[in-house]
């Protein structure tokens, strides 16, 4: 797997791309505060899949509580790959990058995030933001006060949920952009662990060369060693960067950056950044 900063980054950045991108359809026409959410929605998520390895740094967010879901879901993915896989799939337990590194989980998250906030009155909105929040913060600080670090996580968590929902918690939910934005948060960490040098089996169960556990992977020489000098000094910086500048190109063009306009950019930079 790629680091957690560097997923966590990788949410971020494909949520604002899709959002910048979108133009004029819906996914493009969000709210600022909606788009916030969603913003914490798809940077959280895209640590989610590794929720099938116990010793992964979204299995250490919540304690013990993550750990027991992340044994929960090693071995469903294990029992799955067992039940699925061919002869022409390697022998391995299959219990991590497994049935959560696949794009049926992404799709199955993402309607599930969807069915949540649409039955909901809004308090599953608030704890949605906590847990992705708290993702986020697993994510970006990885490393940080590993001793306690489930109960101030948890702490930061709430704080940045109850912060945000006093900023958005009036606006109309959009359960379909939350859906959305779990989705797209997925399918960052499936391209992120593409590019490393195991692969990612993110098409399940279609067989490729007759196997249901495809491991998708540019050529060897494009990957890229988890943790490495390539993901450190490259990778990482970059989706930051991205990251960045197109979540700021987005909140201009829902009005809640004006300020941009004072900072002299090129006509031809304005042009592709004010909404048509």
């Amino acid at each position: 797997m790629a680091t957690g900063p560097t997923h966590a980054m990788s949410g971020l950045a494909a949520w604002a791309a899709v959002t910048a991108l979108a133009g004029a359809h819906t996914i493009g026409q969000l709210s600022p505060k909606t788009w916030v959410v969603g913003a914490t929605l798809a940077t959280g998520s895209a640590l989610l899949p590794d929720i099938d390895h116990p010793s992964s740094t979204v299995a250490r967010t919540f304690g013990a509580i993550s750990r027991g879901v992340s044994s929960a879901m090693s071995g469903l993915s294990g029992f799955l790959y067992r039940l699925t896989r061919t002869q022409h799939d390697s022998d391995r337990a299959g219990t991590h990058r497994g049935f959560t590194h696949t794009v049926v989980f992404a799709i199955l998250a993402g309607l599930t995030t969807t069915a949540i906030v649409q039955s909901s009155n809004g308090t599953a909105v608030g704890i949605l933001m906590f847990v992705f929040a708290g993702l986020t913060v697993r994510g970006l600080l990885n490393n940080w006060s590993p001793q306690s670090d489930a109960l101030l996580i948890a702490a930061v968590s709430l704080v940045l949920t109850i912060v945000c929902w006093a900023w958005a918690g009036d606006q109309p939910h959009d359960a379909a952009a939350f859906g959305t934005a779990v989705m797209i948060g997925c399918v960052a960490h499936f391209i992120g662990d593409a590019i490393t040098e195991q692969g990612c089996p993110m098409l399940w169960p279609l067989p490729f060369g007759g196997q249901t556990w495809y491991p998708v992977a540019p050529p060897k020489a494009l990957r890229m060693q988890t943790g490495g000098k390539v993901e450190l000094a490259l990778i990482g910086p970059g989706l930051t960067i991205v990251a960045v500048l197109l979540s700021t190109v987005v909140l201009y063009r829902v009005g809640a950056v004006p300020w941009l306009e004072q900072l002299g950019l090129p006509p031809s930079v304005m042009a592709w950044i004010t909404p048509r």
